[in-house]
Order: C-alpha cells, then structure tokens, then sequence
C-alpha cells in the first residue's frame, strides 16, 4: 500500500520546478508510505511522478518506486497489491515472456505484464486492489488505471492559472500543493455530497478535478490534448488526445452469473467457500505482520474463520468497544475470537477519544464525507497498527451477500403499499417521520430490533413522494431530499442537476427484481463511494493496508450467480454466507440483532459537542460563506435539541462540509 502523484505541464516546466513540486507533492502523502520516497521526472516531456511506499511485499530495494520497465518503455508508480502476481510470473515464465527478475515485488511483475501483454490485458489478467499511474515513453502517453471495485483511490485533473497542468494522484491533498490550485467548490458536487453524503464518483468538490471511475483506463497524450473541466466517461465525448475505456464491469458479471445461476444449494456453498478460501488465502501473503477486524458479525467473522483454518499460529484480531448501550458489539466479537482461537485485541473507545478525532477529519478525507462510522474505523486502525501493518476487512459482505435490512423489509413494505393511493402513502410517511414514537424503542429491543424507532423514521422519509420501488431505494440512500434548493446558486437554482452518477446508468437487463436491483447500485455507489473510501482513508491515515477479500472479482462472480432465495431468505439476509459461517462457528454465536459500526453521535450534538457544532451552524456564518441556506438548517437543528427527533445524519452531513470549509480556509 502507498501513494503516488504526479503531473503532466504544458507548457513544460523546468527539471528544478518539476522536482521541488514532486517533492512538495509526495510530502502531503507520507502517511501512505512512511518507508520510503522515490521522484522520477523527465523535463522534456513534462512529466513527474512521486511515490510513498508503504513496503508490503519486497521490502528491500528491489521493490522501490518509481519503477522502470527492464525493457525501458515504461514507468510507473503503483498503489495497491496484485495478489495473484506470482501466477502471472510462472504465465510469462511459460511464454518466455520473463525478464531478469530484479525482486519479488507486484510492481516489477505488472511492468513484465505490461511489456509482453499490454496494459488491458495485464489489469484483466490481475486480482487485487490497485491505482497506478503509467508513463509511455514510447509513444508520450500517460495511463491511469483503477482496480475494478475501486478500492484504491485516483483523482486527476487540470489546474493552475491557465488550467496548463494535469495532476493526478492518491488524494486531494497532494494536488492542492501544485502552484495556483484555482479549482473551486463545484455546488453541482455540494448539492450531491448533502444528498448522499458523499460526493459520488466520478465527481470531487473541486470543478475540474475528478475521480476515475472503478473498472477504468484513461489514456491521455498531453502532445495533443487540451484542458477540459467537463466530466469523461466511457462511451461518452472525449476531448482531444483522450480516451477512457472500461476493462471491466458488473454489469458483464451480472448478465453472465443469470445465464448460470447456482440449482443447488450445496453446489452454491460450496463454491463460496472454495473461491473465498481462495481470496483470504491470497490475500494473507505479506512480508510484514498480518491480522484482521473482528466485529462479530457474519462477514468478518467469515474472513477470520477462513484465515485461521489457513494460518499455523492464532490469527492477531482487533475489535473497537463502546459504553454506550445499543452501540457495543465487543462482547459477541470477544466470544467469536475465543471460538475461533485468535488472538484477540479490544480497544475500548470513550468519547473522549473520538471527539478528539473530529477535528482531524477534513485532513484525513480531503473532500466533505458523513458517514460518522468513519471515526471508530480510524481508531481501530490505528489500534491494530500498533501490532499489524496489514489488516483483512469483512467490508463489502454486505453487497456481495445481501446484508443490508432494506433487503429484508423495503421490497417487504412496497408489496404492501405500493398499491395504496398515494395520498395513503404520503400519510403512512408523515405518521412515521412526525408521531411521537419514542416508547417503542424498548419494544424493537424487546423483540431484537436495535434503533427501531430510527428505522421506522427513515422509512417514513423513504415513503415521501415514492412512486416505484427503485424511487423508494433513492429515497433510502438520500439523506437531504431537496438537497439543490439547500445549495445557494449564485446565479439562481438551475433547472436540473448538470452531470450524472453511477446510480444514473441504466440498469443490466437481467436485474428484473427489485432487491438484486438494489444490491448492484450499492455496490456501484454506497460500497465504492462511502465504504471503500472510508477504509482505505481512515486506514492509510494509521500507514496501516487494508485488504477486502469480499472483493476479490472471482468472489462476485460466484455471489451474483446465487438466486435471490439463497441471499435473501424468510426475513433473514446474507442466507449463503451465514450458511457457510455455521460451518466453522456456531449458529448460536451468530444470531443477534445487528449493531453496526455507529457512534452515539446523536445525544453528543445536545451535548459536549453542541458548542462546536453551534459555532460551524451559525446562520450568520452560513449566509457569508453562501454555499448553504441557514434556515432550513436551523429549523432541523432546533428539531434534534428537543430530542423529540433525531437529525443527527443530516446535521453531521452539513457539519462535515463546514468543518472542511473551514480547514480549506485555514490552508490557504
């Protein structure tokens, strides 16, 4: 795991710039790779790149980036890990396609690959997490390249008076440091961040800067491209001297996995457990300490099972525990381990210890981000750095399997009112976001349903103005509904969003079901856009690699081929992947209301962080910054102190933003 920028300039700038702004550059990245910093440049082409490592696999030498190929065509830094690499050596061995080998490191590997297979069939041919950035010198073309889930991060665009350099790299940060970043907040990207708390790819909070997209290649020939600020996507109009391509995508892997889904169950099971197996065995291949998270829940119990059946000696597990009633699932993740027989470490966290966090969080994401779980995520890393420097994750099980509770009860509740009138519905969601539904939170623990009233108030909002059940999932992952009448537009509210997303493409043909339907854009949206960026940030900002076997491509092949019954069966999610649990842990250990990885952020804002939270709400500050109305703001804010309501994600939503506001102010 590392971090890398770089730049093409144009005009070119001199080798004394390029090298002070590649050093500059690579220096914002050092909790990515604290072990060591490489710069290559080549003024003629204007090109520079920097590297941060993170050594992983090779430590020595051999394995330092940027990297050249034997052949010399090629140069690049990379960001990641090929887990498979050591078969793609015997493949070039086999074709007399192997050079010298200088080391044992993935990058030299992918260079090999590049020289012999070329660079689409290379990444194809790849199993892993990666970005990298790869310089032709041959034909003075820059390729960009992002692992197929987007598990690695990769920003790039143009900038600097004049828009004469394109900069790309691991984090925004890194592209802040180019002389004259001009690029400002695009309201396009606010109003999209207040409506799904993240600012969905292939978009940023700057215009003109952007995120490749997961499954992507974007060639660029810097000879003959011009800046441009409008968004490339592939199938789409390309300026001059570009091209994107996608190497691959869900889409191909759901229409292939309906043509064979899985007739048996054993058959299905079994084929999970194999390629899974398969996936944390690959993924357990590290040079340096090695160790997982363990909540207790289905998926991480999953990864750690099979990694201890894999291992010779206990398997270092990590865990984060809470006081607060309702949050704390350190006790199940405790019983597991014992189970399991790893050797398990808890981290108990007090408010205290996450509050202190908060003021870190503009820094560590770089762009406006809301999903408050992103505050233990960063603790247990930090955590397990202490004792790992690569951790497994249980992360994505939930899109992969099935596992979310709209799963269970959205496609549930449509059946039963989607044939209401509307006005029945619309009075349904009013009921349900407005009663005084306090008293039945002891019920939902009663009968093992944690945050019921939570639940019933958030699908109250999701019913508002549903008219289709694919309406009723935007609704579920929508925290601000009118979220561009809250942006202030300065030249009044335009008509209509100017740019799509993900979640706008059409859907595969095979998706007919609602509930597969909403698997596949979480996994396009919510996974790639919230989790996998808050992983891999909270993680690197502890120099700590996190590693998702759930991601491995062959593990989602294998999980789309399973029907709708073996994911979603009789009220319980995740059916196939707790099977295959209940095959090395006891059902009984298992079966528990779910928690999640949540912080009681809510009773906080009525009370120790009121006052920080007053400060960044202020309607006075609000209508000098101009990016947000205050009233709207303020009415919900006035609601949450009562405590009769619960705004904590929408508060947190427009405090994330303030408080990223307020760092980019102070940088500059």
């Amino acid at each position: 795991m590392c971090g890398f920028v770089g730049l093409v300039s144009r005009p070119s700038l001199s080798d004394v710039a390029l090298r002070d702004w590649i050093g500059l550059a690579v220096g914002a990245l050092v909790h990515r790779g604290p072990d060591g910093v490489g710069t290559w440049q080549d003024e003629a082409a204007g090109v520079a790149l920097g590297h941060r490592r993170l050594a992983i696999v090779d430590l020595s030498a051999a394995g330092h980036q940027p990297m050249a190929s034997v052949s010399g065509r090629w140069v690049m830094v990379f960001n990641g890990e090929v887990y498979n690499h050591h078969d793609l050596r015997a493949q070039l061995a086999t074709a007399g396609a192997a050079p010298a080998w200088r080391g044992h490191s993935d990058t030299e590997t992918l260079l090999a690959g590049f020289d012999h297979w070329g660079v689409v069939a290379t990444l194809q041919r790849s199993v892993g997490m990666f970005a990298i950035a790869l310089w032709d010198r041959q034909t003075r073309t820059l390729h960009l390249a992002r692992d197929r889930f987007g598990e690695k991060p990769l920003y790039y665009g143009w900038t600097g008076a004049g828009h004469h350099a394109f900069v790309f790299g691991s984090e925004l940060k890194a592209l802040r440091t180019y002389p004259g970043f001009d690029n400002p907040v695009s309201r396009e990207a606010l109003a999209q961040y207040l409506q799904y708390t993240h600012v969905p790819a292939p978009h940023t909070i700057h215009e003109g800067v952007f995120k490749l997209e997961p499954g992507c290649l974007l060639s660029l020939q810097p000879d003959q491209a011009s800046a441009w600020t409008t968004v490339c996507r592939p199938g789409g109009a390309m300026p001059a001297g570009v091209h994107m391509v996608r190497w691959w995508q869900l889409r191909d892997v759901v229409q292939q996995a309906a043509a064979q889904p899985f007739a048996q169950e054993g058959q299905a099971l079994d084929a999970l457990e194999s390629v899974l197996s398969q996936a944390v065995s690959q993924q357990s291949l590290a040079d340096v300490p090695l160790g997982a998270f363990l909540s207790g829940g289905i998926d991480s119990t999953a990864i750690v099972a099979l990694m201890q059946r894999q291992a010779s000696r206990p398997v270092r597990t990590f865990t984060v525990g809470f006081d607060e009633d309702g949050y704390d699932e350190s006790s199940h993740a405790a019983v597991v381990a014992r189970h399991l027989g790893t050797d398990h470490t808890e981290l108990r966290v007090r408010p205290d210890d996450a509050r202190a966090l908060i003021p870190s969080l503009p820094q560590m994401y770089d762009e406006p981000f809301a999903d408050s779980s992103q505050i233990p995520t960063h603790l247990v890393c930090k955590a397990a750095r202490a004792h790992v420097t690569v951790a497994l994750s249980g992360d994505a099980g939930d899109e992969m399997f099935g596992g979310y509770n709209r799963y269970v009860w959205g496609n549930r509740i449509w059946s039963r009112v989607g044939a209401w009138p509307t006005s029945g519905r619309q009075t349904l969601s009013w009921a349900l976001r407005h009663a005084p539904l306090s008293a039945l939170e002891p019920l939902g623990r009663h009968v093992g349903v944690l945050h019921l009233v939570e639940k019933l108030r958030k699908t109250g909002k999701a019913l508002d103005g549903a008219h289709h059940p694919d309406q009723l999932y935007r609704n579920l992952v929508t925290e601000w509904p009118h979220a561009r009448s809250l942006v202030v537009w300065p030249q009044g509210q335009p008509a209509a969003p100017a740019w799509q997303n993900l979640l706008d493409d059409p859907l595969p043909p095979a998706l007919s079901e609602v509930v597969p339907r909403w698997i596949y854009l979480d996994t396009l949206g919510y996974m790639a856009d919230d989790i996998l960026c808050k992983v891999d940030r909270a993680a690197m900002a502890a120099s700590l690699e996190a590693r998702v076997p759930f991601l491995d491509h062959r593990v989602a092949e294998v999980a789309w081929r399973l029907p709708l019954h073996m994911r979603v069966r009789n009220g319980e999610s995740k059916w196939a992947l707790r099977q295959l649990v209940y095959r090395h842990v006891p059902r009984e250990l298992m079966e528990r209301p779910k928690a999640g990885f949540r912080l009681p952020l809510g009773g906080w804002l009525r009370g120790a962080l009121k006052p920080w939270a007053e400060e960044l709400l202020d309607p006075a500050r609000l209508r000098r910054e101009a990016y947000i109305h205050p009233d709207p703001v303020q009415r919900i804010w006035r609601e949450h102190q009562t405590g009769r309501f619960d705004h904590t994600q929408a508060l947190w939503t427009v405090l994330m933003f303030q408080a990223w506001l307020q760092h980019e102010e102070g940088r500059t």
